[in-house]
């Protein structure tokens, strides 16, 4: 430690600079390998507390640790089959929504025409440009979506024995971590293995509320105003919503599109907009700050940050994956003397200036009556 102390801070510096952008591109060239080990590690940290109650009802670990990953698979399970049967009715209006869409489409052009001074020939040849440039590519584009589908199988499959197994070996790893640290070290991996296990349980359920609570808003919204399949669309959105910023405008997306297709008016389409916008306002600045943001204590800013970059690096499980990642590293850098000054950067611990303001002019009132 004194040798590291006595090295110049500019030089440690960049050691750590050039250590983050190593650690950055070792994830961008390895993430199909990484992306199902991460996801494996976290839905067997969150199955622990599964795991321990079977065996203190006298399971064998082994059968414990394979009842938790079952029943995980099956909440997984029950959930695309609840959207699966909810989508049922849906496909069999399609129709009916392919008709009312057209209206919609005829009175946009005659909207165009008058305002903009297009007409609706030259409208629709640019309409069947574009049609024509999808149906050369469609092909294509039914053969990825199958790709991703087998690619997204895979992974399941994989993450569903990756976690059974990490669950079956973790004393073994815990040895091996106990190990690979010196004696003098074993106080503070415990506390960074206790900590990133408690920050993992934490988020995920904190997210898990997160979602139930935006699925249930937007149900609630959406009955109200009278919305066909106002539960599947309530719910599908709320589940895209764990995905930031892309999530929730798709889910919008797509439910205006569906009443769209269900309804003759406009008016049902702008209170869906104001409202799904209100909820996700909501949701941003408090539900997502107070319930997931509270259980890991990492700034909004670092927050944001760590989001963009995990989002350019591998894409979507980069997004979910980040905020996890930055916390469990923020675990770690407080342990480490010389890395103490990030995990300040990426805390959240501020003082609450404005109350402590307000109690001192409380203060000052009371001595002036006095």
């Amino acid at each position: 430690m004194n040798n590291i102390k006595t090295i110049p801070y500019a030089q440690r510096l960049s050691y750590q600079l050039l250590m983050v952008l190593l650690i950055g591109f070792f994830i961008y060239i390895g993430h199909a390998v990484l992306v199902p080990v991460y996801f494996s590690i976290l839905l067997s940290i969150l199955l622990l507390p599964v795991t321990r109650v079977l065996q203190k009802l006298y399971f064998p670990a082994t059968l414990a640790n394979f009842i938790a990953v079952v029943f995980a698979l099956a909440l997984i399970a029950t959930i695309i089959y609840f959207l699966s049967s909810q989508m049922a009715g849906f496909f069999n209006d399609i129709p009916a929504i392919k008709e009312h869409l057209s209206k919609h489409m005829d009175n946009l052009q005659h909207w165009v025409a008058q305002k903009m001074h297009i007409t609706t020939a030259q409208q629709k040849a640019i309409i069947d440009n574009a049609s024509l440039g999808v149906k050369e590519n469609g092909g294509q584009f039914i053969g990825q979506t199958f790709l991703n589908v087998s690619e997204t199988a895979v992974i399941v499959v994989l993450v569903a024995i990756y976690s059974f197994l990490i669950l079956c070996y973790r004393n073994l790893i815990k040895r091996f971590l106990y190990a690979v640290f010196k004696s003098e070290h074993k106080e503070s991996l415990q506390h960074v293995m206790l900590q990133s296990k408690q920050i993992i349980q934490k988020y995920m359920t904190g997210l898990v509320i997160e979602m139930a609570i935006v699925a249930t808003c937007n149900v609630l919204v959406l009955l109200f105003l009278g919305v066909k399949y106002a539960v599947f669309l309530g719910v599908l959105s709320g589940v895209l919503n764990i995905v930031p910023y892309i999530g929730f405008f798709t889910g919008m997306l797509f439910t205006v599109l569906v009443t769209l297709g269900n309804s003759t008016g406009m008016n049902n389409i702008i209170w869906i907009i104001v409202s799904m916008e209100i909820i996700h306002f909501l949701d941003s600045n408090f539900l997502m700050t107070k319930i997931v943001g509270s259980k890991v204590k990492i700034n909004a800013l670092m927050t944001i940050i760590a989001v963009v970059i995990g989002g350019s690096l591998i894409g979507l499980p980069g997004i979910f994956l980040a905020l996890p990642s930055v916390a469990i590293l923020n675990v770690i850098f407080s342990q480490i003397d010389t890395l103490k000054p990030w995990s300040i950067l990426l805390s959240d611990d501020r003082e609450d200036i404005p109350q402590q303001r307000i109690l001192r002019h409380l203060q000052k009132l009371r001595i002036k009556k006095k």
